[in-house]
């Protein structure tokens, strides 16, 4: 990666855009548009169309179109394939736009975005692109006179919210299962995070997916994601985010369709580090990478720092020293550790934790603060609390941002005591040499993923999903695929 190359994509203006349907860019049926404030300098990047439950409909009624007539669920595997690999293609061959437009957008520091967003995205989709034709129905154990079959058929029209983090990789996350399997989606970006999937929509039409199969629908949750929950011709809702739209969403399924409804709501993930580590130092600087970067702004974050007692104060020091080893700065500078927070409403939600943890007999160690003021962009240092106990707001509440919280234990009943006391259970670690007791970490935390002496990595062979109020339903691996599919058994007598 170039930084030259970087800055020249940095100074390009960025198009209005309006909502993609049909292969086409749409205006608000109102003529209502909103601005989109780059986190970078907090100034004006471009505008992008404020949709009306109107535009939703126009959005969800294309999709249905494309799905009956049988478009895409109507072409075989092979066709279908073929399509997602030339946008897979088309992806990599536009991976630093993409990069850079998603961080000039979000604020994601462009050394992980490049990677994290165009590179795992493009192999999201060739991994369902060549799952796609092996997924074979089945056949039952009959009577004799008796043909039992059981086909698998796509859900319809998916309706798909994407948050602010990663638009591209989870967006990928959704899309691929749900293109492989033959249905027509419509995508609901974040409000603060909506170029990138526009741009990576165009790209999927450029590879040959017909119109009408994928449309995008910018706005605000408020609106046009409460239309897309309410309507009758959405059949599956996926959704990464907040608890809150979440229960609203479930809410909205009751009221209308009974549409399914899948969640992936965050967590308070706990990184249990005992005093038997195979390394502790690199555990540190582990353990510093797995919240501070991307600012914290990850689901699986591990934003609870446990520590066995007898090191307590060691390890600490280590992590802090890795953590301020790390550079914070813009965005767009390849020497950049941690880039900024997404918006100015996340930096002050993010403050007041500070404040509260504090109040709540937190120390500070390291952070605290809103940091490069002059840049007018949304960035905040790194913040590490000591003295925060399980019961405490920052031990039971996602900041989603830069802020860990450590908690020593005695046992390991006392580490699974605290790793269990939330209502979340998205993701977990514990660092350990003993294997009898690494078993048991896994098997006794609550959670859907649980390292061992490592944090984050896990690659889209393998599911993601939580327990608890973390959500149902998983992302990537082959068993993603079981949401977009309906099973319809046929009972024949020969």
């Amino acid at each position: 990666m170039d930084q030259i190359k970087v800055d020249a994509l940095r100074a390009q203006p960025v198009p209005t855009y309006g909502h993609l349907i049909d292969v086409q860019f749409l205006p608000a049926s109102d003529g209502g548009t909103m601005d989109v404030l780059s986190p970078l300098d907090g100034q004006v990047l471009t505008q992008v169309a404020k949709g009306t439950v109107a535009d939703m409909k126009t959005a969800i009624a294309s999709a249905r179109a494309a799905f009956e007539d049988g478009r895409w669920a109507g072409q075989a595997p092979a066709a279908r394939k073929k399509v997602l690999h030339k946008w897979a293609d088309l992806i990599e061959a536009n991976a630093l736009e993409l990069a850079v437009l998603g961080v000039r957008d979000n604020g994601t520091d462009i050394s992980m975005a490049i990677n994290a967003e165009p590179g795992s995205t493009a192999g999201t989709i060739r991994y369902y692109a060549e799952a796609l034709d092996k997924l074979y129905g089945e056949i039952a154990t009959t009577p004799s006179d008796i043909l039992g079959m059981i086909h698998k058929e796509p859900v319809g029209v998916v309706g798909a919210i994407i948050p602010w983090n990663f638009p591209l990789m989870i967006g990928a996350w959704k899309l691929g299962p749900a293109l492989a399997m033959g249905n027509s989606v419509v995508l609901k970006p974040a409000e603060t995070a909506s170029l990138s999937l526009i741009r990576l929509a165009e790209l999927a039409h450029a590879a040959g997916l017909p119109p009408g199969v994928v449309n995008v629908v910018t706005g605000e949750g408020a609106v046009v994601g409460e239309a897309m929950g309410l309507s009758m011709d959405v059949d599956v809702l996926v959704f990464t985010g907040s608890g809150g739209t979440g229960r609203r969403l479930m809410e909205y399924s009751a009221r209308s369709n009974m549409k399914r409804v899948y969640l992936e709501l965050g967590g308070k993930s706990p990184n249990i580090v005992f005093a038997d580590a195979p390394d502790l130092d690199m555990a540190a600087k582990v353990a510093a990478a797995g919240i501070f970067r991307n600012a914290g702004q990850v689901c699986v974050a591990g934003s609870r720092l446990l520590v066995e007692a007898s090191i307590h104060d060691d390890f600490v020091a280590a992590v802090v020293k890795a953590t301020e080893a790390m550079r914070v700065g813009d965005p767009l500078s390849l020497d950049t550790h941690i880039g900024a927070i997404n918006s100015e409403n996340q930096l002050s939600q993010n403050l007041k934790f500070v404040e509260t943890a504090q109040a709540e007999g937190g120390a500070i160690v390291t952070g605290g603060s809103r940091i490069l003021q002059e840049t007018r962009g949304y960035f905040m240092a790194p913040t590490i609390l000591t003295g925060v106990t399980p019961d405490a707001t920052l031990s039971q509440k996602e900041v989603f941002g830069p802020v860990l919280g450590v908690t020593p234990f005695e046992s390991d009943d006392d580490a699974i005591r605290i790793a269990n006391s939330t209502v979340y259970g998205l993701a977990g670690a514990a660092w350990t040499s003993n294997l009898s007791r690494a078993h048991k970490m896994v098997r006794a935390v609550r959670t859907g993923v649980m390292h061992i002496n490592t944090y984050g990595g896990a690659d889209g062979t393998v599911p993601l999903g939580g327990v608890g109020q973390s959500g149902n339903g998983t992302d990537k691996s082959l068993h993603a695929i079981e949401k977009y599919v309906n099973l319809k058994t046929a009972w024949i007598k020969l």
